[in-house]
């Protein structure tokens, strides 16, 4: 198995068998270059909510709870990845479009090869939701709305002090605007933990049909 902490995959003993199975010799053979066949689809669980919501908290202690193997992705990870050249003002936006849309697709690949996410974005824009809609097989996703009050919000934003003063606030009023989430957690009044149980009770009996199933037939997809 994989040793991990709080914080992820650590470079144990068992990450090194993985590896050592990544470098076997044998490569002539045929099984060598057939891809290998993997499961149908993944279950996705979508954490939508402002930023300091509390979603990355919420994913780390979810993936102590769920059977199986998950993969916790967020979008802010793949900002993380940019280099450090200065951006304009004017190509900002454009920069982090291409990046959410390339997220989007590295979220549906995964989980078409069959693997568990569990998924943390704002859909701070519509178009996020849409994008997502036309990429994700809707009974196989979960979308779960984070909430948290404003006030609370801006002050989790003071003392974190990593986030652009006022981007919670410009992202509240639409963040969940969109429609039906599966499942709601506030985590003013819950702990990552116990939001994370709720989640994992959800998993177990999922709702039909699904909030994505919902908005397929609500609101318009991607040619």
């Amino acid at each position: 198995m994989i040793t991990k902490t709080r914080a992820g995959p650590t470079r144990a003993d068992g990450e090194d068998g993985l590896m050592a199975a990544e470098a076997s010799p044998v490569t002539a053979g045929p099984d060598h270059a057939r891809i290998p066949d993997t499961p149908a689809g993944g279950t996705v669980v979508v954490l939508n909510g402002t930023s300091s919501s509390g979603k990355s908290s919420i994913a780390r202690a979810l993936l102590d709870l769920l059977d199986g193997t998950w993969f916790h992705l967020p979008v802010d990870a793949f900002h993380a990845m940019r280099c450090d050249k200065p951006i304009t003002a004017e190509d900002l936006q454009p920069e982090i479009d291409r990046t959410v849309k390339g997220f989007n697709r590295a979220v549906a690949g995964m989980a078409q090869a069959g693997n568990n996410l569990v998924v943390d974005i704002p859909l701070s824009r519509r178009w996020r939701l849409l994008d997502l809609l036309g990429l994700l097989v809707p009974e196989d996703t979960v979308l779960v709305g984070v909430r948290c009050p404003l006030p609370e919000l801006e002050r989790r934003e003071r003392e974190r002090g990593d986030r652009q003063p006022g981007l919670a606030a410009m992202q509240y009023a639409v963040v969940h605007a969109h429609g039906p989430h599966d499942l709601d957690v506030d985590t003013a009044l819950l702990s990552p933990e116990e939001c994370a149980l709720r989640i994992r009770d959800l998993l177990a009996d999922r709702p039909r049909p699904t909030a994505f199933e919902q908005l397929r037939t609500t609101l318009p997809t991607p040619v």
